[in-house]
């Protein structure tokens, strides 16, 4: 799809396995960047998912339409992201960083693409200092041993992640 409007189309990818409070973050921030920001939602099975593809889409377009934000949209796919983003008409990848080690890993990734496609650009966006330790990784490892995970995600996600991990049962002991 090509983006013949010339309207700033951005897609922000992830696997949001859960999305967290951090994802919202730079939802709502890289929105007001772009005149058509849409989430892209991924698979990674090296990530270990807790919920499927389909689970996750779900999840993540609930939370963006409980923002109100009105020019966000999900879209699930399972490509190159330079493809899938090409696809969606996209002149802007939008990324989230919270650490030093975030920026090493992304500023790779952002050459590779600007190699696959100089059209695109890439824009990092640092997560507000409040919510810079928040990784989906570990609030799925908090929930699986059992802990709180309220500062961290939405009610609703919260609701999601502790039954499926009730669901998979508790690891560890107390």
């Amino acid at each position: 799809m090509s983006n013949p409007r010339g309207e700033r189309i951005g897609v922000y990818p992830g696997t949001f396995d859960p999305i967290t409070k951090g994802h919202a973050d730079i939802i709502r921030r890289g929105a007001k960047l772009v005149d058509r920001l849409i989430i892209g939602v991924t698979t990674n099975p090296s990530k270990n998912p807790l919920f499927t593809p389909a689970e996750r889409i779900a999840m993540v377009e609930r939370e963006v339409a409980a923002m109100g934000i009105e020019n966000v949209g999900v879209v699930g796919f399972n490509a190159l992201l330079m493809k899938f983003a090409e696809k969606q008409g996209a002149n802007v990848i939008v990324r989230g960083l919270r650490a030093v080690a975030d920026f090493e890993y992304e500023y790779q990734m952002a050459g590779m693409n600007q190699q696959l496609n100089p059209n695109i650009e890439t824009v990092f966006l640092m997560a507000d200092v409040s919510l810079q330790p928040i990784a989906s990784k570990l609030v799925k490892e908090i929930a699986m041993f059992g802990g709180d995970i309220t500062r961290f995600v939405s009610p609703e996600v919260r609701k999601d992640v502790v039954e499926r991990v009730e669901a998979n049962g508790l690891m560890g002991d107390y």
